[in-house]
């Protein structure tokens, strides 16, 4: 996924309250270690405080579990890892200024995030400038890795670039599949808040319904942070769609499914992972029963290779929401850390560390507790696996898992 971007335009000075660890330079890498060895840090790029936050937390929380179990099994000989998060607050200015802190920090070997599709284009080109990976468990916007004329030309914009979640390509298709073909439903009402994932998933959602014979009953927008749906809901209930597709975050579909129910439209609210947090329902109520999301995987409680790590998350009381990108984030994690390994030795970090690595994530193969990890010629995850949940007394439930092949 993902994801929204605000526009508005904040300090990021408050971030460093949520900087896991200090900043330094390859100079002092052995200096205060009571082992001597060399530190690294493993930077996570998510909104952590305010719109979209469970989620980013949930991506910080697995990237933890990660460098903890790296550490402990000491995976890189000599070398300490440790975890520095900055919050973007799902604007794409922060991310922006986030990414030159990394880049400026020589201790930083890769990164992981950002959660929101609006806020990476405005990562991307400060990393590739640096070779330092960028490894997002969430971006959905193909463009991303496949470039503006994706649908017709692909073409990579960043060998920096990768995601271990698969592309709205395969996610709005697969869910105009289950709308047409499983829901059997006829007429749908779409509605976008206008950003980079919200919109670019609408729209693909609108092409696979439409080919799979359905019709658009009508189309709208949000603005982010709005509260008051009131005159679109006359709109839908006066279209008389039997389905709202809703291309967006939880932080407003949240509200809209509540006012659509309490002003009598009993339709369902389907939309993509943007909306698969447990606040959704939390906000929602019982109003949310028998909504619908896509999302990336497999369901990851029901992940043998994922127990652990759910224990661990638990245990460790991290706040967010794991289920959501909490494994495609501790393999992001993982895929870098391995990387490191592979051009590391001995905790000593050749000067052309960085490139090094982007090229070892590029080579990636291995089995990790989401999937499998690994990546194409663009970035992309070759683990196209994606699921439909339903709210179901109270809880999301998956009712379908499968790829989508067009």
């Amino acid at each position: 996924m993902r994801h929204r971007s605000l526009v508005i335009l904040t300090s990021v000075l408050t971030t460093g309250a949520l900087t896991l660890t200090a900043c330094g330079s390859r100079d002092d890498d052995k200096g205060g270690d009571s082992d001597s060895k060399t530190e690294i840090i493993i930077g996570v790029d998510a909104p952590l405080t305010g719109q979209n936050s469970a989620t980013g937390l949930g991506i910080q929380g697995g990237v933890q579990i990660a460098v903890d179990d790296a550490n402990k099994k000491n995976l890189v000989p000599g070398v300490t890892f440790k975890v520095q998060a900055l919050d973007d607050k799902a604007i794409p200015a922060s991310g922006q200024q986030n990414a030159t802190q990394f880049v400026n920090n020589d201790k930083v070997l890769g990164v992981v995030g950002p959660l929101n599709s609006g806020v990476a284009t405005q990562m991307q080109q400060v990393f590739a400038t640096a070779n330092l990976v960028e490894i997002s468990p969430s971006n959905t916007a193909p463009e991303l890795t496949q470039g503006k004329n994706w649908q017709t030309t692909k073409s990579r914009p960043f060998k920096t670039y990768f995601r271990t979640a698969t592309t709205d390509a395969m996610q709005g298709g697969f869910a105009a599949d289950y709308a047409s073909k499983t829901l059997k439903k006829k007429n749908v009402f779409i509605v976008d808040d206008k950003q980079t994932y919200g919109a670019g998933l609408a729209k693909l959602f609108k092409a696979g319904f439409t080919k799979s014979g359905g019709k658009v009953a009508g189309e709208d927008h949000v603005n982010t942070g709005d509260t008051d749906f009131s005159a679109l809901v006359t709109k839908i209930k006066n279209s008389k769609a039997d389905l709202v597709y809703y291309g967006g975050q939880y932080d407003e579909s949240e509200k809209l499914t509540k006012q659509l129910k309490d002003g009598g439209a009993k339709i369902p609210l389907f939309g993509g992972d943007g909306m698969f947090s447990e606040t959704y329902i939390q906000t929602a109520g019982k109003t949310s029963e028998g909504d619908l999301v896509t999302s990336v995987g497999a369901p990851v409680d029901s992940l043998p290779s994922a127990q652990d790590f759910i224990k661990k998350y638990k245990a460790a009381g991290l706040k967010g929401d794991y289920g959501t990108y909490g494994g495609y984030s501790y393999d992001a994690a993982t895929a870098i850390i391995k990387a490191i390994g592979n051009v590391v030795k001995d905790g000593k970090v050749p000067d052309d560390a960085r490139a090094q690595i982007v090229a070892e994530v590029q080579k990636s193969n291995f089995q990790g507790i989401a999937g499998p990890v690994s990546f194409d010629e663009y970035g992309d995850t070759t683990n196209k696996q994606l699921t439909v949940y339903q709210v179901t007394g109270g809880k999301w439930k998956a009712v379908k898992s499968g790829t989508f092949n067009g």
